[in-house]
């Protein structure tokens, strides 16, 4: 058969297929075959002057016959791919042997040899090609870690030169026949992104393009790679290769690198890989571990779904990869997973602005033109002084550094070189991103070369042209560097909102039309310029910004927005106070359009809510130009506040420091002081009665300003950022006064740990488990709420437990108990694992969780009440029957299970979208909003809350079963449940009287249409023109009695063909805030009953909250039913008109939409509302949902659902259905 070189489809279609095998250790190999210094020289080397035995490399030349055995072997043992022998063929390697000139010949030798090989093993077996990997080394230098431990900025070897080498030995290898290239063994990734630049040349040059293959070491168990970058980093900095396949290799054995693997596995979104050392070198410089231990762990590996390609590194044999290759054998191959598009750049750490991200601060201090203090550093040399204004800004809270050396007097591209040098040796500041700053494209490119991780550049325009625009472009692609595009043409900058548009148009078209060029790595800077200058044609420059950004956010997809801020008060130099003030309100309103991020000293931003009113009112008239005289009112007020000074200015007035120590405490928080912090802390402790009040108290109540503040958008994360530092060092300082104020305790029943599973906020039932356990003498760890698998483990082994408990309210912590049991059953655990919370169930629990793991038993426990004894007989003489019994009862249930015939016949997509209700929409006007957009509600009157408490659940919560009032009365309960009662009233009535929870909510309406037969368009305004989001809703799928249809909430907005114009709303209630506080609080002074009578309370208010709400929206705020008159009782029995459906509930079940809700109401901001990985809501005293007006809207249940309608929800939604069927499993009938 021939060669498959020069067809790169055939291996992806292989990829495809199945798992596929890489050979062995060829160094393993060749040390096997005892060859000596003549084996090596052979004729031609003879008398050589170096000694040549080791370069491995050089029997491609010398020996090949035993390269070639090598090779045979493997494919025999069933590799698939196998790599050519150039893992040294550098020219920067052969130096050490004074061979640098054979590198090009070993390169093109070797590839023959495996190609010949490869080839004759195809024609053997025709159905299984096999393929050939040239490989290109890591070389012995690194391009970012310095050889001089006095000289952190030196380096061994220059981006450029390896750029050189891997060209060179590229082409080399492309002659030679390989079918991919395969960069290996990256310990240094600036290293691997030489590589890269240097093969993506060579196929420009050639005109061919192979599949890259890209693989990393994990030289220890720290999960970094040994220039420092954590697996998520390396993947962002290596992304733009568009590399076939990523993995990793060499290394640790895989037990030990596991999560740092799957990590990587999860990240990336090509193919994946993994081919290991057996083991770490013994004494001897041997490999300990067998084929059959290395079979093991790869069958587990490739069985969890994280494999794609596996095979062997450093001491493995060919009996090591036939190991591997049975392993594999059948396992279905890593699926291609999906990532949601963001902009992903890298220091140390992974940094990725995705939709849902809150503002980025790029540290603005770094910049010779900016900062007197930076370039004076800088000018004279002292680059240790100047990494120390880096830091700083870091510290700050700046997420991205800015860093830029234009000035005149100085050699920029070598200052620019040494300062990046010096960064990438300080872990605490290179961590972050960096943006490369300059006017100059050499110094930019100088600094690209310089940077391991992935980076902005700041900036190309079209102020050249199109040519040199789209050749620097071309240059950031081929470095992996996100772009920071200036509104800027031939004609100049654009100072006019049209101009801005077109120019950020074409550069978008241009670059993604022309270049393929990633959108989100591309980020406009549509000008900042001075405001209130005196100048008329100024006076709009604010608003047209804002307008700019919502511009590109709306037409330019996936683009981002940034700007330099301080140039908008560039009129107020001198005046800090002023200009703070200023970059706080525009920040505030450009945010609010869709600003991303911004250059700004992360250091010094004004909290919007604390500004004067009087400078804050006329700040915001100028920069939203509402009126004539704004300049002139603002200059006139400006003067009353130059001797204020800035924020060094306002650290001097001391007046604060005349409060009490409580006052001074979370002045500090909010401020971010830190320069008494101490002391303050001290005078604390001595006057509370015990250390941890210090905590509880005035610390908790600063932090809870900072997070409301924060909440509301009134304050930015670098604030947030300092006042966390305050809070660490006053906790720092009380910790050992807390530590001595601890008391040991008694021998217990048993120790048992718990926690609420990952994705999962909720607590209550869990910590009533805990009360209860406690009260009858266990021990119990409770890890708190959104835990991950790893750490409930590590703790639970820690701590050598004797049962673990999970809990969890929503539908995916299901999914998630599961995959912890399947870990225990995998790290060898054999403890107890208790389950229980409000989705939980017997049979969920027999059918879905007992099977993963054997190591002990899974029991469901239903409530508290049973909790004791369960956790009882568990520890107890009786466990062997009762664990007997338990699982005859599981085998019981799993075939119920398996034997269950659905209630009802269960229809097609099709029958049932055919069976859906007709409405008369032509005769049908549905009834326009007071007003469309959002609304928000602040702090918003608990009192009136009070009424409309639904008290039933609240008694469930408790565990006390009947119905309010009656149950107060109940001959079993009544005496309890009044008890419970008169102290929740108590408690309540403190809530509402002493404001201890904070009240919000955010509420929006929308025009809206019924898009097919199950989604609704949601539009910005009238004009209907662009739908700004899609609602994807399921439907009844089961057989209806006669009359009787299948519903979708998608029913009730009318369709968009009709003549009617619809509406949909949306809200988000919350009063959660303050909860979580005031229940540490009673926590830590071991008052668990207080703290869950809290929480319970919170809760029920929320629902209250939706409930008037509601009332609110009926009678007002959509007044389609202004005369309602209902009780409390009729509230609670739904008996109004139109509807409330919440995401995750039964007639809406798909966790998911809450995400679309959430971006509609922009929640997290509104009302300070977020949503976990798995769309829980924080604070858990929280509701959502949807509003319907339609006269026959109804409260339903979708039920079971089949195959066909989930396969159509994900065409419609853009997912796999396996990620949809994680979301619905509860619902699914199949």
């Amino acid at each position: 058969m021939a060669s498959v070189k020069n067809n790169p489809g055939l291996l992806e279609q292989a990829l495809e297929q199945r798992i596929l095998i890489i050979d062995g250790a060829m160094g393993t190999m060749i040390q096997a075959e005892n060859l000596t210094e003549a084996d090596f020289r052979g004729e031609r080397f003879a008398d050589h002057p170096s000694d040549l035995k080791g370069n491995n490399e050089l029997l491609s030349l010398t020996k090949p016959e035993v390269i070639t055995k090598i090779h045979r072997a493997f494919l025999e043992a069933g590799a698939d791919i196998i790599e050519t022998n150039t893992f040294g063929s550098s020219a920067i390697a052969q130096a050490d042997y004074d061979l640098s000139d054979l590198a090009v010949e070993q390169n093109l030798a070797a590839a023959k040899i495996a190609r010949q090989v490869a080839d004759e093993m195809t024609a053997r077996t025709p159905d299984k090609p096999r393929f050939v990997a040239g490989v290109l080394g890591p070389t012995p230098k690194t391009a970012s870690i310095s050889p001089d431990v006095n000289d952190p900025g030196a380096r061994s070897i220059s981006f450029d030169a390896l750029r050189e080498d891997y060209a060179n030995a590229t082409r080399a290898l492309i002659a030679g026949g390989v079918d991919l290239i395969m960069i290996e063994t990256i310990f240094d990734t600036l290293n691997a992104k030489a590589a890269i630049f240097a093969v993506k040349d060579v196929f420009d040059e050639l005109g061919q393009e192979l599949p890259i293959m890209i693989s990393v070491t994990f030289p220890d168990i720290s999960g970094r790679v040994l220039s420092g970058q954590n697996p998520e980093a390396f993947w962002n900095a290596i992304a733009h290769a568009k590399p076939l396949i990523v993995g990793s290799n060499c290394g640790r054995p895989y037990r030990e690198i596991r999560p740092f693997v799957e990590e990587l596995s999860n990240a990336a979104d090509c193919y994946f890989s993994a081919h290991l050392n057996a083991g770490l070198p013994n004494a001897f410089g041997e490999f300990d571990e067998t084929p059959e231990i290395m079979e093991q762990d790869y069958r587990e590996f490739a069985s969890r779904g994280f494999l794609n390609l596996a095979g062997g590194c450093c001491g493995t044999t060919p009996a090591h990869i036939r190991a591997i290759a049975h392993a594999c054998e059948g396992v279905t191959p890593r699926p291609l997973p999906r990532h949601e598009p963001a902009c992903r750049l890298s220091g140390l750490e992974a940094f990725n602005i995705t939709s849902d991200s809150l503002f980025v601060n790029v540290g603005e201090r770094c910049n010779v033109t900016g900062s007197a203090k930076f370039k004076r550093l800088i000018m004279d040399g002292r680059f240790d002084e100047a990494l120390a204004v880096a830091r700083t800004q870091v510290e700050d809270g700046a997420q991205v550094i800015d860093v830029n050396m234009d000035e005149g007097m100085l050699d920029s591209e070598a200052a620019m070189v040494t300062f990046l040098n010096l960064i990438a040796s300080e872990p605490d500041i290179c961590r972050v991103p960096i943006m490369v700053d300059s006017s100059k494209w050499n110094v930019i490119e100088a600094g690209l070369k310089c940077i391991q991780g992935k980076a902005i550049v700041n900036s190309i325009s079209l102020k050249a042209g199109e040519e040199e625009f789209l050749t620097q472009a071309r240059l950031c692609q081929r470095y992996g560097a996100a772009v920071v595009v200036m509104a800027f043409d031939e004609e100049g900058q654009a100072d006019n909102l049209q101009r801005r548009k077109d120019i950020c148009k074409r550069c978008y078209d241009l670059l993604v039309g022309e270049l393929d060029f990633n959108p989100n790595d591309i980020i406009f800077d549509p000008n900042i310029f001075a405001i209130a200058t005196g100048i008329e044609e100024h006076n709009n420059y604010a608003v047209e910004f804002i307008e700019a950004t919502r511009y590109i956010k709306a037409e330019l997809p996936g683009a981002l927005v940034s700007g330099g801020v301080s140039n908008v008060s560039f009129s107020f130099r001198g005046n800090d106070a002023v200009r703070e003030a200023i970059h706080s309100v525009f920040l505030y309103h450009a945010i609010k359009a869709g600003m991303d991020m911004g250059i700004v000293n992360a250091g010094q931003l004004a909290v919007y809510d604390e500004l004067p009113s009087d400078l804050r009112d006329v700040v915001e008239d100028v920069i939203l130009n509402r009126t004539t005289d704004g300049s002139e009112r603002l200059l006139e007020l400006a003067e009353r506040y130059r001797d204020t000074g800035g924020a060094e200015a306002r650290v001097e007035d001391l007046s604060w420091r005349e409060q009490d120590v409580e006052k001074r405490l979370a002045h500090a928080l909010v401020k971010g002081i830190n320069t008494w912090i101490v002391e303050d802390a001290e005078e604390a402790r001595l006057r509370f009665d015990r250390p941890i009040e210090v905590i509880e108290g005035p610390l908790m109540d600063g932090m809870n300003i900072v997070g409301d503040l924060f909440g509301s958008g009134k304050m930015f994360l670098p604030q947030v950022v300092k006042s966390a530092r305050v809070m660490k060092q006053a906790v720092a300082h009380l910790q050992p006064y807390i530590e001595l104020d601890k008391v040991g305790g008694n021998s217990t029943n048993g120790k048992i740990l718990m926690a609420t599973v990952k994705g999962d906020v909720h607590d209550i039932g869990k910590n009533i488990v805990g009360i209860v356990l406690q009260c009858n003498n266990f021990e119990v760890i409770d890890l708190g709420v959104m835990v991950h698998c790893e750490k409930i483990l590590q703790v639970a082994k820690d701590e050598q437990v004797d049962i673990i408990g999970l809990s969890g309210l929503i539908t995916p912590s299901l999914d998630e108990m599961a995959h912890v049991a399947a870990e225990m059953q995998r790290l060898n655990f054999d403890v107890p694992l208790m389950i229980g919370g409000a989705t939980t169930s017997k049979a969920h629990t027999a059918v879905k969780i007992d099977p993963q793991y054997d190591g002990d038993v899974v029991v469901y426990v239903p409530d508290a009440s049973r909790s004791v004894a369960v956790a009882t007989q568990l520890v107890g003489v009786g466990k062997e029957k009762f664990v007997r019994d338990l699982r005859d009862e599981y085998v019981l249930v799993r075939e119920r299970v398996a034997n269950r015939k659905p209630r009802e016949k269960e229809l097609s997509y099709a029958e049932a979208v055919a069976n859906a209700p007709q409405f008369d929409w032509d005769s049908y006007q549905p009834p326009r909003p007071s007003f469309t957009g959002t609304r928000v509600f602040d702090e918003f009157p608990l009192e009136e809350l009070v009424d409309t408490i639904d008290w039933t659940p609240f008694f469930i919560t408790w565990e006390l079963a009947g119905k309010y009032p009656k149950i107060l009365e109940d001959e079993v309960v009544g005496t309890q449940a009044t008890e419970l009662y008169r102290d929740a009233r108590a408690m309540l009535k403190r809530i509402v009287d002493e404001k201890l929870l904070t009240a919000k909510a955010v509420v929006g309406f929308w025009p809206a249409a019924r898009v097919g037969s199950d989604d609704i368009a949601v539009y910005a305004d009238e004009s209907r023109s662009e739908p700004i989001a899609t609602l994807h809703h399921l439907r009844q799928q089961t057989q209806k009695p006669s009359g009787k249809h299948n519903a979708s909430l998608a029913d009730f907005i009318s369709p968009l063909e009709s003549v009617s114009s619809d509406y949909i709303g949306g809200f988000c209630v919350t009063t959660g805030h303050g909860a979580e506080e005031l229940a540490a609080e009673y926590m830590a002074q071991h008052d668990d009953y207080n703290a869950i009578l809290l929480k319970s309370l919170a809760d029920r208010l929320a629902e209250a909250f939706a409930e008037h709400l509601h009332r609110l929206v009926r009678k007002e705020l959509w007044g389609y039913d202004a005369a309602e008159s209902l009780s409390t009782e009729d509230l609670i029995r739904e008996k109004y008109r139109g509807i409330r459906p919440a995401p995750g509930y039964p007639a809406c079940p798909d966790h998911t939409e809450k995400a679309t809700l959430f971006t509609l109401l922009d929640a997290t901001n509104a009302c300070g509302v977020s949503l976990s990985e798995s769309f829980a809501m924080t604070p858990p005293s929280s509701v959502s949902g949807f509003y319907f007006s339609h006269p026959e809207s109804r409260y339903f249940a979708v039920g079971k659902i089949g195959r066909d309608q989930v396969e159509d929800l994900a065409r419609r939604k853009g997912q796999s259905v396996e990620e949809l069927e994680r979301w619905l499993r509860p619902n699914l009938s199949y």
